[in-house]
């Protein structure tokens, strides 16, 4: 990308002994980290190690109870984010930032929009802001909404706000965990931009390809401790790294399980409708583990949706145990025992503010009534308890509010309501995005567990190593049509993404 402004500085981050706790929690414990002028700093650990809780302090949210913070020497204290962006820290979280309905170069200004006699100064608006679009390498046009723009685009409108406050440390949370190889690249050329120009980047991931393309040194987290600062340049060990962040050797995170698969238990035929350009057909059987490859955009959780009654199809059908179904919503598809994990778990899969139990408990309230209409609560908190011992949900006190919980823990509770609700077939469109190495090893053990019970999973993934890992056979997808199917015998890295690339 082309030099910024030579005003923007380089800027040393120093945390020292940094402990921060809330009620029953300690999310930090006596945290250091240096993170250099011109260095990509790698930040790894399991969900609830403490790295989301480690960029709120540098962003002005959470205020530590002891330690302390340091740029280039000087001790800082951030009342609130203002403070922290004022000082140059700038954090760019997974879930973006971004008001949908305003412009985009209105996002870009937002907090210091320009004016001119009290009133809002529009081409100095527009003007800054194709200046910062310009240096991002990025031809969008300033006045479009920002709900009409690719996850790409709006993580680029991020990285843009950060550079028009002449961030100096810029903290990355999972950046490419939406993104398109090609965005992933790009991303990648911004940020080997951004330190060349000096400016400290801390970079957070759960993917070890992401750590060794582009981090000068990476430091893991554990239980809210620093375990250890790996150097980057010398070459490094994944075993390490893993055995570090989840505190024991996991050798193969994907522990494949073969077992034979019985007869076909769901079957789509010629099925059509929003985001496929041709009719789609497949099946998969009972103890099987289908998976569905292909690009951002490929059309493959437009196909869950019309499997699963989300959205209508207006051609093809389902069969089901080799019966036509006809799912008219969700809860027809969940009463069938048919169930999708969305991949937005977060805005589809959840009620962030509802309790662990609640959650769980959501589609199967009608199992613990009496009489049909009176909720047996101590029931659900037995059922809830139940799931939550056999999954390992983390922490285990049923009346905590979800959100409070990791993204793999969450995905566990989803899980669980299914199974609390006897269902044959899941849908599990992402079901590792944003999970850390040691969470996605259990979820794949659940997943073999399913299939071992006579279940069948359409395992819906834009990771190839998952899906070629974890999957008995591969469906690709392409441009919103089926491309092929692979058995896992089959399947190499080189063939799937040929199939997926668009023609």
């Amino acid at each position: 990308m082309p030099p910024a402004d030579a005003a923007a500085p380089g800027c040393r981050l120093e945390l020292q002994g940094i402990s921060v706790g809330f009620p029953g929690v300690r999310a930090l414990d006596g945290v250091s980290l240096e993170v250099r002028a011109g260095e990509v700093h790698g930040l790894m650990g399991e969900n609830g190690a403490g790295k989301s809780t480690l960029l709120k302090v540098l962003a002005g949210v959470n205020r530590p109870q002891a330690g302390t913070l340091r740029l280039d020497g000087r001790p800082q204290h951030f009342a609130d984010t203002r403070a922290a962006i004022d000082a140059g820290i700038a954090v760019i979280y997974q879930e973006l930032h971004l008001v949908p309905e305003l412009t985009v170069a209105e996002n870009l200004l937002l907090g210091q929009l320009p004016g001119r006699l009290g009133l809002l100064d529009r081409r100095a608006l527009v003007a800054r802001a194709i200046d910062a679009l310009g240096r991002l390498g990025e031809r969008i046009d300033p006045h479009m909404p920002v709900k009409r723009l690719s996850i790409g685009q709006r993580q680029m409108l991020e990285i843009g706000k950060a550079l028009l406050r002449d961030a100096r440390v810029i903290a990355f949370d999972e950046p490419t965990s939406s993104l398109s190889a090609r965005e992933t690249e790009r991303l990648f050329r911004i940020i080997e931009g951004l330190r060349d120009e000096g400016r400290a980047i801390i970079y957070v991931t759960h993917r070890m390809d992401e750590v060794d393309a582009l981090c000068d040194r990476v430091t893991v987290l554990r239980d809210g401790r620093r375990i250890e600062t790996f150097d980057a340049a010398a070459g490094l060990d994944r075993h390490r790294l893993v055995t570090a962040m989840v505190g024991r050797p996991i050798a193969d995170v994907y522990g494949y399980r073969p077992r034979a698969a019985g007869e076909v238990l769901l079957e789509a035929k010629g099925l059509f409708g929003p985001g496929l350009a041709e009719p789609a057909s497949f099946a998969v059987r009972r103890g099987e583990i289908l998976g569905f490859f292909g690009l951002v955009g490929a059309g493959r959780s437009e196909l869950m949706k019309l499997v699963y009654g989300a959205t209508r199809a207006s051609a093809g059908h389902v069969e089901l145990r080799g019966r036509r179904v006809a799912f008219a919503s969700p809860r027809d598809a969940v009463r069938a025992g048919v169930a999708l994990c969305p991949e937005d778990r977060k805005q589809e899969g959840i009620v962030a503010i509802a309790s662990v139990a609640d959650n769980l408990n959501l589609s199967a309230r009608r199992h613990v009534c009496r009489g049909g209409f009176l909720l047996d609560t101590r029931r659900e908190r037995e059922l809830a308890q139940d799931y939550i011992r056999r999954l390992a949900i983390r922490p285990g006190d049923s009346s905590a509010a979800i959100g409070q919980l990791s993204g793999g823990n969450q995905q566990k509770v989803i899980l669980s309501r299914w199974l609390a609700e006897r269902i044959e077939v899941f849908l599990m469109d992402e079901p590792t995005r944003g999970i850390d190495v040691g969470a996605r090893a259990e979820i794949y053990h659940l997943l073999y567990e399913l299939a071992e019970a006579g279940r069948s999973v359409l395992l819906v993934s834009s990771d190839l190593a998952e899906v070629i890992g974890v999957a008995d056979r591969i469906v690709v997808m392409r441009e919103g049509r089926i491309a092929g199917c692979v058995e896992r015998a089959d399947a190499s890295a080189d063939g799937l993404i040929k199939m997926a690339l668009p023609r």
